[in-house]
């Protein structure tokens, strides 16, 4: 069992949205290093919205976000990129370079204004390039690599940038079931061992309940967040979908449609 000591993230009634259009409010949770957490919800009720706000892309509503114990907003752009890296669902615009290429732009944050490489930089390239089995890949253009190749790269980018926060937005979008269960299984592992604290939105309910050690459900009210086991307790899934439609079974971690 993974532990946890140190507080990375924390939330604190922090409303999202645009301009003065809400989408979502009162939303409250503390992440700590080496947890990985899922974000789940139904379309429309705010996790893009909710990442892209913890990320610095666009401006909170109210509330607070602290990152390493200092308010988001006090952070400088340079100073952001070496606490956060972001893997958006944006296909990157450098999909003609290689993926040590690709990779080796996660360390942007440390290089200096020729972009010259450290002995610690390529160490940095070589770890993500093994933790993400993209070695054999090394002088691939990413144009030439699957869905699932491709996502590797981009997660192993941001492992590369070595920030002890890493946000994902839907990582296992398009990809079949074993490469789903393969990027999440290495999120998870890159959380244990190298003790990153990494926050995905995702609609793999399932699969996250199995492998993270919090989940953040976006529900339009309460916003519950909390051990997997203990929001299955509380039959906080279950508010999820229409019980009509889809039904959750507590036993097995499961949706079943109803008929």
């Amino acid at each position: 069992m993974a532990e946890f000591d140190k507080n990375i993230l924390s939330i604190k009634d922090l409303s999202i949205g645009y301009d003065s259009k809400i989408v979502a409010e009162h939303i409250n949770f503390e992440l700590e290093n080496g947890m990985l957490c899922g974000v789940v919800g139904i379309n429309g009720v705010g996790k893009s919205t909710l990442l892209r706000t913890l990320g610095g892309f666009q401006p909170k509503l109210s509330g607070d976000i602290f990152l390493n114990e200092k308010p988001l907003e006090k952070y400088t752009s340079s100073n952001l990129s070496k606490e956060l890296s972001v893997v958006l669902t944006e296909q990157p615009a450098s999909k003609n370079l290689t993926v040590q290429e690709l990779i080796a732009l996660g360390r942007q944050p440390y290089t200096n204004w020729l972009g010259t490489l450290t002995k610690e930089d390529k160490q940095q390239i070589e770890a993500s390039l093994d933790a993400f089995l993209l070695k054999e890949l090394r002088h691939r253009k990413c144009h030439e690599l699957s869905d699932g190749q491709l996502q590797r790269v981009l997660v192993s980018r941001a492992m590369a940038q070595d920030t002890s926060l890493i946000l994902l937005d839907e990582p296992t979008t398009h990809l079949d079931l074993y490469h789903k269960v393969q990027i999440l299984k290495m999120l998870q592992e890159l959380a244990h061992d190298k003790q990153k604290t990494i926050l995905f939105t995702t609609h793999e309910i399932e699969l996250a309940i199995q492998l993270c050690d919090r989940i953040l459900i976006l529900d339009g009210k309460d916003h519950p967040f909390g051990d997997p086991c203990q929001l299955i307790e509380q039959k906080h899934f279950d508010s999820l979908f229409p019980s009509e439609m889809v039904q959750f079974d507590a036993k097995t971690g499961s949706f079943k449609v109803s008929k």
